[in-house]
């Protein structure tokens, strides 16, 4: 069999937020049932038939690294990290929809990523504007994905989506909404699935 070709996807976000969960509910279809704190990274692999069903179809190993998610502002916490940021080929920003603050850091964990041999310039939200032109010319794949929708009462959840929808036309990327502890939020066949299945073809 010919070695499979390999895939980086960065999966960034504050501690707490569930990409452990997610990493698992991708990697192995199945709940994570006692998630722990991730220290350092942990690298889980996905299978995934790049465009299935064409003629270029191929066979790629997706390797998601989970990068713990402690947020110092500390220069040692994120030079330690910055080994982690090499030759990749995608992120996947994961944050808790109960958790604004999550959001909102998310902008902080992809310049952290994508810019990594720059000194962070100041702020990155004033008053919620968000300076795009950093990101203009990112040829990384992003796909922002919230995570604990089973969290919000039906009553508060379009007002949390709408709120959060934003963070997604900002990165230029696809939004997934999930529970991490459903699997058929990543079904075969559901929308969520195909945007999954597209940020990988990228």
């Amino acid at each position: 069999m010919a070695a499979l070709d390999r895939v980086k996807v960065l999966v960034l976000g504050d501690s707490g937020v569930g990409k452990s969960s997610l990493v698992h509910l991708l990697c192995q279809n199945q709940v994570l049932g006692n998630p722990s704190w991730t220290v350092g990274c942990s690298v889980d692999v996905r299978i995934h038939d790049y465009k299935e069903g064409t003629p270029e179809e191929k066979v790629y190993y997706i390797e998601l690294w989970d990068v713990g998610g402690s947020v110092g502002s500390a220069t040692s916490v994120k030079s330690t990290r910055a080994v982690f940021y090499n030759l990749l080929n995608g992120i996947i920003l994961v944050h808790d929809l109960t958790n604004k603050k999550s959001s909102q850091n998310l902008y902080r964990w992809s310049l952290e990523a994508l810019n990594r041999d720059v000194a962070p310039t100041g702020v990155l939200v004033t008053n919620g504007d968000y300076d795009r032109e950093q990101f203009a010319d990112n040829q990384i794949p992003l796909l922002v994905i919230g995570t604990k929708l089973d969290q919000i009462p039906e009553t508060k959840r379009n007002e949390v989506l709408t709120r959060t929808a934003f963070l997604a036309e900002d990165f230029n990327a696809e939004e997934i909404n999930l529970d991490c502890t459903n699997p058929r939020y990543l079904a075969a066949g559901s929308s969520n699935a195909v945007k999954l299945s597209r940020f990988f073809d990228k």
